[in-house]
Formats: C-alpha cells, structure tokens, sequence
C-alpha cells in the first residue's frame, strides 16, 4: 500500500509560526462581522509582517449535492504495542462533545473465530451506546471455503458461493441479535491485491458473478462491495455494469491507497452510496495532519463520498494515541466528524478567490449548516464567505491549528448573509451555525 510521505514542515518555519502567531494575537482586531483565528495565525501587517490575504466566496444552498453518512474508524485486529480500547477511549472516539472526536461509524472485521467476534462485539455495542453505526469487512472466508485451505490467498471455491453468502448474513444475524445490528457488511476487504496476512483474492470477474448469483442471499444487512485497495473503477465497475450483479449491491466501497480519490459516475447514475472504507498516513508532523483535512475534502467534494472510514482508531498516526488521548490528526478529523452530522447534505459551492483556502458546505437535517474552510497556505487570509438561496444570522468557529485543538471562538454575526473571518495559515476552521 502506498502511504503518504509529505515532511514540509522544517525547523525554520516552526520558528516563523511561534513568532507570527505570537504577532496575531498582539495585533489582530475584531468587528461585528468578522473575526480572528487567534494563536495559529501568522502576522496582520504590522512590525513588518505579511499582510493577510482577501478572499471571497458564495455557498449555493439550494445546491444539494451527496449526503453524508459520516466519518469513522476501525478497530480490526491488534496493532503492534496497543492495548485494547477501553469504554472511556470508544467514548473519546464516538463522542461529539468537547475533547471528543465525533466519529460516527465503527467498522469491524468479520472474524472466522469466536474469540475475536466477541472483542469485536463489545466495541461494536459501545460504539453504538455512542451513537455509531456499524460495518463489517471480512478479510477471508473460511478456510475449508477457499482453494487453498487457508486465511492467507487463495480465492472462494465456486461450489463455496451460496455457503458463503449465507455466512456472511448469519454474521450479520449474529450481530443483531447480540445488539449491534450491521449497518452493511461487506464481501471482501481489498480483493484486487496479493499480500502476506488475512486476505482472498478475487477477479472483477468473480465478484461480480458472486454478487450476481448469490448477493440477494443477504438479506439482515445492506450489502457493499468491492473495497478495491484503490478504488478501482475499472473492477467496481465491471459488477455495476451488470444489472443483476448491481441488483444486488447496495453500497460501493473503496479504499484510496495511491490513488481513487475520483467520482464515480456509474454508481452516481444507479443511485449507490460510495464510501471509502480505508485509508491511513503513519507520518504526524503537523504538515501531514492537515494533509489528512486535504484528503477529507477531496473526498467529499471531488470523488462525493458519502463516507469517510479511516483505519485504526487507536494507533500513533490515527485519531487518538497509543496513550488513548486524542491526537492532532484526531482534532483535525473532529473537525469534520463532530459538525456534520449523518445525513448532512453537502451544498455547492462557488469559486474561491484565492487557492490557499478549500471550502465545503453543509446542511444538516435540523436545517443548521456547516461550512469547513481549510487554509492551507502560509499566510493568514481574510475569508468572506456568502450565503445565497437561505438566511444567517450568526455562527461559532472552531479551529484546529499548530497550537490549537478545535478551538471555540466567539460567536461572529453575518450580515446580509455574509460574514468575514480571519483564517489563520495552515488551519482548519469549522463554523456552525447558532
């Protein structure tokens, strides 16, 4: 698998960030209508300073675009030197309070052996008391199922099928009946490629025909496929292409490791939610998180995702730590997971007037709406953003920064349905609407 490898941050611009931010909160001003970033800012102009930069853009939020179902995590497996999750981190993760991600879908592994479906039992009912939905990806049929008689390679017996589809819905029945109740499950993690661990390899060819002869056999859960490892259009599309095969599917997943940030059409036509159901960086310089903000939006405004599935929840590089505290990668996600919640409807958006900063919106079903802008540039921007088709009368900022972990600000009014706010460089700024 591909992982990103972007080290942009160097010792000098460490520096020059403690020194600017320090200026911001010397100098930076407030009005009615606008408002600042505070201590992740750079200088406003003055002691020779950079000047911050203007920008504009309209939200058109009559311009309904995909609906969000949500952003989460896995829990699959024990990674190297982790313990296990404890309630309190599960909390941590699925919370949507202060000091709480705001994840809201779990996905679990489909485990062959007893014990491990118990442990993924018990984070799934927590997750749930937490709000969540749940997910389940199987790395390999049973062994006695597969060409190779083993978890490791191989490919699904084709006298297996009809037993196979039957044992992915008694899991899906398992889970429901010990309340966790699937939201889907999936037919293979990552078929289309080779590897050494917990894996079975599959043909476009032969999923397609497994969903086509064998999908309606599932029936206690929603059905996903492929979960290509990088979103291959070429192999999901070979099972959508085909009317019975695409009968059957109600979710497409995919997974974006090296590439797959794109939309699909096809999907798009029939109707089918994509998720992407994976993707992870292990580096954590402050530059790679923010990245992580990047990846976010591309997925749901390049490739209209309609959900975004990182992988361990608990890890060094996910989340929350190996300590079990949140992460800088953790607030940048909550920056996203905690406001939109399942069921937002992305809006449109016009051109920004300046590249540095990316800018979504989002109605959720109580009618509030969100809007992330991300700066992903070295000086602070004065961001005007504008309203059309819809009323706003105020919102509330919160910024994740170099030294800011989804800070609140103060409440900053609109008028005539704008408002201007000073985005501080290299941030991320959520405004919730009051």
């Amino acid at each position: 698998m591909t992982l990103r490898r972007n080290n942009r941050i160097s010792t000098v611009i460490l520096g020059y960030l403690f020194i600017a931010s320090t200026i911001l909160m010397a100098s930076c001003s407030k009005s009615t209508n606008s408002g600042g970033g505070g201590t992740g800012g750079g200088g406003t102009g003055g002691g020779g300073t950079t000047p911050p930069l203007n920008a504009e853009i309209t939200i058109m939020a009559n311009d309904a675009k995909q609906t969000i179902q949500g952003f989460g995590c896995a829990t699959v497996f024990n990674p190297p030197n982790t313990n296990p999750l404890t309630n309190e981190e599960i909390g941590r993760l699925f919370g949507s309070g202060d000091n709480q991600v705001g994840l809201n879908i779990l996905r679990i592994r489909v485990a062959t052996d007893a014990s491990w479906r118990s442990t993924e039992l018990n984070y799934a009912k927590q997750a749930k008391l937490n709000g969540a939905i749940i997910m389940a990806s199987p790395w390999s049929p049973p062994a006695n199922m597969k060409t190779n008689n083993s978890l490791i390679g191989g490919s699904l017996k084709t006298d297996s099928s009809e037993a196979y589809a039957r044992y992915l819905n008694n899991f899906a029945d398992y889970m429901a009946t010990n309340g966790a109740p699937l939201h889907a499950i999936s037919v293979q993690n990552e078929p289309d490629i080779s590897v050494t661990y917990e894996s079975c390899d599959w043909t476009a060819d032969q999923m397609r025909v497994f969903i086509k002869d064998y999908g309606n056999l599932v029936t206690s859960t929603q059905l996903m496929a492929p979960e290509s490892f990088n979103n291959n259009q070429t192999f999901t599309n070979a099972i959508l292409n085909d009317a019975g095969a695409a009968a059957n599917l109600d979710i497409v997943g995919g997974h974006i490791y090296g590439s797959g940030v794109v939309e699909n059409t096809v999907a798009k036509n029939l109707g089918k939610e994509v998720w992407m159901t994976e993707h992870l960086d292990e580096n954590t310089n402050y530059s790679d998180n923010l990245n992580t903000a990047i990846e976010i939006h591309n997925c749901l405004t390049v490739a209209n995702f309609n959900a975004y599935i990182w992988w361990y929840g608990k890890r060094f590089y996910g989340p929350i730590g190996q300590d079990g505290l949140i992460t800088k990668r953790g607030y940048v996600m909550s920056q996203y997971a905690r406001f939109i919640k399942a069921g937002a409807v992305r809006a449109g958006t016009g051109t920004n007037s300046t590249s540095d900063v990316l800018i979504s919106a989002y109605k959720n079903s109580n009618g509030k709406k969100v809007i992330v802008a991300i700066n992903k540039g070295t000086s602070n921007v004065n961001q005007k953003i504008t309203i059309s088709d819809a009323t706003l009368s105020s919102v509330v900022p919160y910024t994740t920064s170099l030294t800011q972990n989804a800070e609140r600000g103060s409440s900053v009014a609109a008028t005539n349905n704008s408002f201007t706010y000073l985005l501080p460089l290299q941030s991320i700024t959520t405004f919730v609407e009051q």
